[in-house]
């Protein structure tokens, strides 16, 4: 694999590095605080396989503190690459070690050796970013919580193992946090938010 740092895999992040991330970092907080509902984020370009919401996702996130995992579709010189020169952050092979986990559909089968944090400790687990190719057309869920003014209906097309998956990972105030990216838009699911069938039992 081409070095991490080569020049001629790098592109442009952000048009404007400062303004962009403090928007993108303040539409990911309020997609997080407002689980369910899509937001905007425009602020950076397609890079190799990642869409423009994904990659504005890391680059408002990663940096050097924070080791990340890359599923195999998104491993590539191009992207690490860009993210060493742009976040500096650790890319690490263990999915244990990672604070950030990148994923697409095909990862989402199996969440188990991600770090869903400590009870002394909940807020070192790991936050997932996960790649869709939409966020609707899937099947319909209902999801209840904090941010969540009664029920929010929900679209995901992610597979029903997923949200077994993220159940059995889910102990709050343990548990991931999620974000989902298609194209230029995001939406957040915390580990603070209940998710549920239609007829109100808890989807596994």
């Amino acid at each position: 694999m081409a070095q991490a740092h080569s020049s001629e895999w790098l592109q442009a992040a952000f048009s404007d590095p400062v303004l962009d991330a403090q928007l993108s970092f303040r539409t990911a907080l309020k997609a997080l605080a407002e689980p369910g509902l899509v937001q905007i984020m425009d602020r950076a370009l397609e890079l190799d396989s990642l869409q423009p919401a994904t990659y504005a996702l890391c680059l408002s996130f990663l940096d050097g503190d924070t080791p990340l995992w890359l599923a195999p579709r998104f491993d590539t010189p191009m992207i690490r690459a860009n993210l060493a020169f742009h976040c500096g952050c650790p890319i690490v092979a263990e999915r244990e070690m990672a604070l950030f986990g990148l994923l697409d559909e095909s990862e989402l089968l199996d969440l188990s050796d991600f770090d869903n944090g400590s009870e002394r400790y909940p807020d070192q687990s790991c936050t997932l970013l996960v790649q869709l190719s939409s966020l609707d057309n899937g099947p319909q869920l209902r999801w209840r919580g904090p941010g969540i003014k009664d029920v929010q209906a929900v679209e995901l097309p992610v597979p029903a193992g997923f949200w077994a998956q993220r159940k059995a990972r889910s102990n709050f105030p343990r548990g991931l946090d999620v974000f989902f990216a298609a194209g230029e838009h995001v939406m957040g699911l915390p580990r603070s938010t209940h998710v549920l069938h239609n007829n109100h039992e808890e989807a596994a």
